[in-house]
Parts: C-alpha cells; structure tokens; sequence
C-alpha cells in the first residue's frame, strides 16, 4: 500500500534537521522508530530454580535472530548481491561465539537475572569497552556493526513488536538510534520508503545496502528519537541530508514538487540513456556496467550501457557451498555473454582474500589481509582454480565479446606466469575440440603502487589496463578503509590519485592500450569528464550511475574535459580538487 499524504493536523512551523547525507533521494511517509537502543530493559531475579529456564529463552532467541538474519541474507541476496547478503553471515559468527555466549549465560547464572538483562548488560559491555579504546563515529559506527546481531537477539527476546511490524501492509520510513543492517533489512524493499538515524557511518555496512537498494538515507540527526511519534509523517532528503518533522501543508507541498522534479529528471536522463558519451565536439568515453551477480542483469537495460567493464566472479563461489564445476561456470558466463552480446564483457578472474572470504575454500589467517594473499596472487598459487575458470570463461566466450581482467597484478612476472596459462588453456581446449576465439584480449587490473610504478614495462605484456580505484586509493595512501581510526583519511580525489591516474593515462596512450576506471570514483559525473581529459577511453560504474554520466558528457567538449583534468592536476591539495569539480559540476549542471 503506497503512502497518500494528508496535511499534518499541527500548525506550528515545520521542523527540520540537518544530518549527514548517506543515499541520495526524497521520501515522505508515516515513521516508525525501530531498533532504537531501550531506555529500560526489563529486570528481575531469578530462582535457581529458574536459571535454565532463562538460558534456554536465550538460546531459543539466539536461534530466532539468526534464522532471521539468515532470512534477510537471502532477501539481500535477491535483491541486490551476494556480495551485500555476507554481512549477515559475519553477524551470524558472532551470534555463534562461545566466548560470547558464555559471558551471557554467565550472567544469568551468576547474578541471576532474566536473559534481557543479561543481553543488554553484555551490549553495553561490548560498546562501553570500545568506546574506551578507541574515539569518533566512525568506531561508534563500527562498535553498532559489532552490537547489532545481540539488538537482534534482545528483541527475539520481545518477539510481539517486531512481528507488528512485519505484519502491516504500510509503506514506513524507519527512524533508528543507529544505522545498522539489521534495521535496513527489517521491511522488503517495496515498502521502505527511508531510514533516517541518530548515528551511523557514510561507509558502514548499513551505509553500503542503502546505496544498493536506491533507499534514501540521512544519519548523524540529533536527539531524533526524541521528537519521534508511531505514524508521525517526516520527510527526508537523502541528498542534502535533512529531515522535515510534521511538515505543514505548504511545506509538504513544496517537497512533492521537488520530489517530482527529481522524478521527472530521472526519467528525462534514463530516456536519453541509451545515446552514446559522446562529447559535443565528437570525442566518445565508453561507459560501462560493473556488475556484481547475475542478478543485475535485470535490474537495468543493457542498451543504456557499453558493455559490461567488470564483471566480479566471487558472487559465484559466493553462493555455494562448493566450488562451481566447469560446467556451472561456462552456463553462467554464457548467459551474460549472450545477454550483452555484441557488446564487449570483461570477466575479472577469481578475486579473493582480504574481505572476500569463500566458504568452500579455507584460506589462511592474516594479521593483515589486505596486503596479504590475495587476487592473483591467490590464482598463481592454487592454478587448478584459475585454470578451469579460463576454461569455462573461454568455451563461454566462442562468438561472443570476451575480455578477461586479472586482478591485483604487482608485478611483470606474475603477468608472465598468468598468461603462460591462459595459452596453455586456450591450446589444451583447441586440442580437444572446442570452439576457442581466436584473439580474447587479456587485461590487468592497476591497483597497487607498483603496477603504476611499473606500468610502461606492464603494459607491452597485456592488451588493456582497468584502474580499480577503491584498492589504490588505500595503497596510495596507506589508509585501510575498513579501520575507523583512519577511514576519514580515505580521500579518493587525494593528489596523489589523481597524479597516478593521469600517469597511467598517459602510459596507456603512448602505448596505443585501452584504458579504463572501474572504482567508485568514476560514478562522479565531473570525476568521469576529468578522466576523459586525462586521456581515459571508458569508465565502468554501477548501472545505476550511468544515465548522469552519460548526460554530462554529451553536454559539454572535450577540451573543456582536457582543461578540468589540467586543473585537478594543478592541485596540491585534497580540498582544493573537490573545488575545482565542484565549480565544474555546478557551472555544467544538467536539466
């Protein structure tokens, strides 16, 4: 049931708040204030009597929240990819910890006190201890991550709201204490219309199925719980990252016209989509799809795109509980070749380690996984799985547009020995019958220092270069994304990206390669045109970015692209490039 407006009954001025924007987008609706940290947790004594009794209410609630996290796992997996649903099985592990559990059931035991208390004592324990240790939102962020699956577990403890909730047929915003993906995933889709929060990070796993799933989403909103009321309408701006409490008739009205405006926009751009980059003044930048799973296949029209940039093959061993055979892997990579035919699709090899874990394959411990073993250096190790990948990925590829991309290349020998298999691949299939192109173009993925160091010798070895901005910016800068200490330090338009972008540009064209940005960067519409300026021919986004790219590009000339990238290059410092694309962006604003 889709929400109808009425005028809000109060009179007075509407109120509204200023957080920070995490996902862009306008909603209005009646809220409902979940997963909010309870003032008062019921307590009371136990008899010894009753001691078990109470543990076995915790276990039957510790089974409860992880068969419905496991629930949510799949939803998320339909929805939008593997690769989002692994957050619920990490919060599954930490439900399953003995240590955990013993301290709770401990609890009970030793003070005998009812399982709520004992969660929730536990809860603040947890969160106490890393507040101590460590300062900012962005670990306040991280300890809610950590905290969440327990929330959960506390209300599996109080089952009757919940239930409540899931049982209406009401289109909700949901307002939180914290921005978590248990509350992103307490309603379907089609019926969250915006989750506003007291707290939460832009880069947080929640922050991340926002995006995902287009769902506005505005955090960092003070003393919001507090001015909440069940059915209460609110109206959120997930761009400018506000919130409007009860707005009045003329201010409701107001923001369904801005509402309709963006909606009108979205549908002029997404008409307009299926037009090539194509500057005014004729020079082309190919933009291409990055796609997680299968599953996206549908969610966007293939016309409107270039192909597809990068295709990540995790979701597949992602999935399973085994390792995929040949078979399953040529079925799989056929129908995207044969959905996206005749336009070109980049298969990156398998790409694991670091936070990309595969259940059917136990890979070893690392005090520090993200520079430890991953990527390639993975594939090199275990051939057998590169092996029959390049199999399935070369039978697929007869008749179609294949392009295969190896990932986290650190050095010219590593190209050596991959392309030493992939020909002895491709002839091992040619002696055995099977239809094999003859030229299947192998590219590497520059994402370490040292590819960009080494790029003029890396580059006579490989047939095309695809920059994975999100990996190069932590290397470059020697931020590890995921550490809250230094997440702020993460600065994808840093000069020092942008110095090495504009190195591996120019060593692509000297050598008459191809070459590409497939990183998050690049979903930036002045970002894009400044990487045609540097000499770039594709960029590889999220469908989704795809129509405003597009749109930027045919509206202005290429050598106002050259000039926007001279000018970014001339900076340094940080603040200074985001003025320069900002100027851009508002001096070229669209519709």
């Amino acid at each position: 049931m889709r929400y109808s407006p009425k005028p809000s009954m109060d009179t007075r001025s509407p109120r509204k708040i200023q957080g920070t924007s995490v996902s862009p987008g306008l909603a209005v609706g009646p809220v409902r204030i979940v997963g909010a940290q309870p003032k008062e947790v019921p307590v009371w004594s136990v008899a010894a009597s009753e001691v078990q009794r109470e543990i076995a209410r915790l276990r039957e609630a510790l089974k409860t929240a992880s068969d419905e996290m496991q629930r949510r796992s799949r939803i998320v997996a339909l929805q939008s990819s593997e690769r989002d649903a692994q957050i619920f099985e990490v919060h599954r592990l930490i439900l399953s910890d003995p240590g955990a559990l013993k301290q709770v059931e401990g609890a009970i035991r030793t003070e005998h006190i009812n399982a709520e208390a004992a969660v929730y004592q536990f809860i603040t324990k947890l969160e106490s201890t890393l507040g101590q240790r460590m300062e900012g939102d962005s670990v306040r962020a991280y300890a809610a991550d950590l905290s969440d699956p327990w929330r959960a577990v506390l209300e599996a403890l109080g089952q009757g709201g919940l239930q409540d909730l899931l049982s209406q047929d009401q289109d909700l915003i949901l307002a939180a204490a914290n921005l978590t993906p248990h509350v992103m995933t307490l309603l379907g889709r089609d019926r969250l219309l915006a989750v506003i929060a007291e707290k939460g990070g832009r880069f947080s796993h929640a922050a991340v199925l926002a995006r995902s799933f287009g769902v506005p989403c505005v955090v960092g909103l003070p003393n919001l719980l507090g001015r909440m009321e069940p059915g209460m309408v609110v109206a959120v701006d997930g761009q400018r990252g506000t919130v409007q409490i009860n707005p009045d008739p003329e201010a409701l009205l107001r923001f369904q016209e801005l509402k309709a405006g963006a909606s009108a926009r979205a549908a002029v751009l997404l008409a307009q989509a299926p037009k090539p980059a194509l500057t005014s003044d004729g020079v082309r930048l190919l933009v291409q799809a990055n796609i997680e799973s299968l599953r996206d296949l549908d969610e966007f029209d293939a016309t409107h795109t270039d192909g597809v940039g990068l295709l990540r093959t995790e979701f597949l061993y992602m999935e399973r509980p085994q390792l995929p055979s040949e078979d399953e892997q040529y079925r799989l990579y056929r129908r995207v070749l044969e959905h996206m035919h005749p336009l070109p699709v980049t298969l990156r090899t398998l790409d694991i380690g670091g936070d990309k874990q595969i259940a059917s394959l136990k890979t070893p411990g690392e005090s520090n996984p993200a520079l430890g073993w991953r990527g390639v250096r993975v594939s090199l190790e275990w051939q057998d799985l590169l092996r029959i990948q390049l199999r399935a990925a070369l039978r697929a590829g007869s008749g179609r547009n294949l392009r295969i991309l190896l990932p986290m290349v650190s050095s010219v020998e590593e190209v050596h020995r991959a392309r030493s298999i992939f020909d002895s691949v491709r002839t091992a299939l040619l002696e055995q019958g099977h239809e094999v192109e003859a030229d299947v173009p192998v590219g590497i993925m520059v994402e370490v220092p040292s590819a960009v160091l080494c790029l003029p010798e890396l580059i006579r070895h490989v047939d095309f270069v695809s920059v994975g901005t999100n990996d190069l910016v932590q290397y470059l800068l020697a931020v590890d994304r995921d550490n809250p200490w230094v997440a702020k330090l993460y600065q994808p338009l840093h000069p020092a990206v942008i110095y090495s972008l504009h190195s591996v540009a120019l060593t692509s064209r000297a050598a008459g390669k191809s070459c590409a940005v497939c990183g998050d960067i690049a979903e930036d519409p002045g970002v894009a045109t400044m990487l045609l300026g540097m000499g770039y021919d594709k960029v590889s986004v999220a469908p989704s970015f795809i129509p405003e790219i597009k749109s930027m590009l045919r509206n202005v000339e290429h050598a106002d692209a050259v000039r926007l990238a001279k000018d970014a290059l001339a900076c340094t410092e940080t603040g200074l490039v985001e003025a320069v694309l900002s100027k851009f962006r508002e001096t070229n604003r669209l519709l």
